[in-house]
């Protein structure tokens, strides 16, 4: 376990550590509400997509939702990233319906147009019967695009500071579990919407739930008997946080886990010092990232409703994983089930009673840190009275008692609610074989 670091010493450090007030009901019911995020969370914020191997070679293609719109990312020629909204400026046809593995251009089906992979337009049928077709200002529509740990964020902000910036010290500090080496475990993918599960509830309520662990003692009796839930750590940064949770010594009295607890072996680039610990990201605001010793799951919580939310995500491992890790896989992703089904039910059980006309949420608690670093996020972002500006800046907690995701996630996130759809459940993921996996090779993955 990488060491924690050290208490803030700045005089306001017992202030910093007081839990900023959660947020208002009306927050996760208010259609209103909702629809403000949509231009002022969402449409601001870096989105993840997809993983970089969804874009193995150039001209590969794919369409993802970002905020209201849909946008289109590709593989360029030289084999960099670029995205534009997949609408032609024609008529406005999607341009992008499924992935698509290779292409040279973009071509609308419905009238031709053609794009370059860069969005330039090349040109028109019977461009000539167009009188005002000024190819250099007719390109497809640019987002920005980044990849940041292997991940593909997309974000319509043309202003927004760049990934690899606001969130430089999550790279260093889990840099080597990621990367765009990593190849996906069974078929679940982040940009997979229509296969993602939703669950019964706002999608901030998620989010919540995997930012807090004061709810595993409690909710998850499976990850209180694989997790320590006393050494959870939990650092807060502007735009992350990071958990880090040990595994316990003692032995499990559940079979499943207490094999996972013999079995579990890092993975190809990881060291001994990681085997075991479990450790989670959130990048603001509603990127979810997983890291395990033999896998990594990262997912996202889009909206769908005001009172729903899809959990699009996908597991991804490394080449040259041996039997053993294979095997603490298969085990922590059906551990990892269980705790999803587990929070799918807390979450849509306080979506519910957020509903009761009147009710406002209590204090949180020193273990809730996280949730009040999202809430301040988010009333900022909303421009609200109390927001972020009016309260301390927030510090790098280092040992806060573990975060709800790291305390409630033992395979999957140790308590955000569980994408079902990813853990396909540990079966279906572990079934079928990683993408571009050798012929003959383990079905159990790379």
């Amino acid at each position: 376990m990488h060491p924690r670091a050290p208490a803030p010493t700045a005089p306001d450090t017992a202030a910093r550590d007081l839990p900023a007030p959660a947020l208002s009901a009306r927050h996760y019911t208010d259609p209103d509400l909702a629809a403000a995020e949509t231009r002022r969370v969402f449409a601001r914020s870096w989105q993840l997509v997809c993983h970089e191997s969804d874009l193995a070679g150039p001209g590969a293609r794919l369409a993802a939702t970002v905020a209201d719109r849909e946008v289109l990312v590709v593989r360029t020629e030289d084999g960099g990233l670029a995205a534009h909204l997949n609408v032609c400026r024609h008529r406005g046809t999607r341009l992008v319906a499924a992935p698509e593995a290779a292409g040279k251009a973009i071509r609308c089906p419905y009238h031709g147009w053609t794009y370059r992979l860069d969005g330039s337009l090349v040109g028109a049928p019977e461009a000539r019967q167009i009188p005002c077709l000024d190819r250099p200002r007719l390109g497809l529509l640019p987002a920005r695009v980044e990849s940041f740990l292997g991940f593909v964020f997309v974000n319509l902000d043309p202003g927004a500071v760049p990934l690899s910036e606001s969130c430089a010290g999550l790279a260093e500090a889990i840099g080597h579990y990621a990367g765009a080496d990593l190849v996906p475990v069974g078929r679940d993918r982040i940009h997979d919407v229509a296969r993602a599960e939703v669950q019964q509830a706002n999608w901030k309520v998620a989010v919540d739930n995997y930012l807090e662990g004061y709810h595993v003692p409690v909710a998850h009796p499976g990850l209180m008997r694989l997790l320590d839930y006393q050494g959870y750590g939990c650092e807060i940064h502007d735009s992350y946080v990071l958990f880090t949770s040990p595994l316990r010594d003692k032995p499990s009295s559940n079979w499943a886990e207490r094999l996972y607890q013999r079995v579990a072996a890092p993975m190809p680039g990881l060291t001994e010092a990681d085997r075991r610990v479990w450790r989670y990201a959130v990048i603001y605001p509603n990127t979810l990232i997983d890291f395990y010793p033999d896998h990594v799951l990262a997912w996202t919580a889009l909206p769908t409703a005001v009172d729903r939310v899809a959990v699009p995500g996908g597991f991804y491992t490394r080449r040259g994983t041996g039997l053993r890790t294979r095997l603490a896989r298969r085990l922590n992703m059906r551990i990892g089930w269980i705790t999803n089904d587990e929070d799918a039910e807390l979450v849509a059980r306080v979506q519910h009673g957020l509903s009761t006309p009147g009710f406002e949420p209590g204090p949180l608690s020193r273990r809730e840190l996280a949730v009040g670093w999202f809430a301040d996020r988010i009333r900022a972002d909303l421009a609200e009275p109390g927001h972020l500006a009016d309260r301390p800046e927030p510090a790098h907690h280092t040992h806060q008692p573990k975060p709800a995701h790291l305390a409630d996630r033992p395979a999957h996130h140790t308590d955000h609610p569980e994408p079902a759809h990813l853990a396909d459940r540990a079966e279906s993921a572990e079934s079928a074989e990683p993408v571009a996996a050798a012929p003959g090779s383990d079905p159990t993955g790379p």
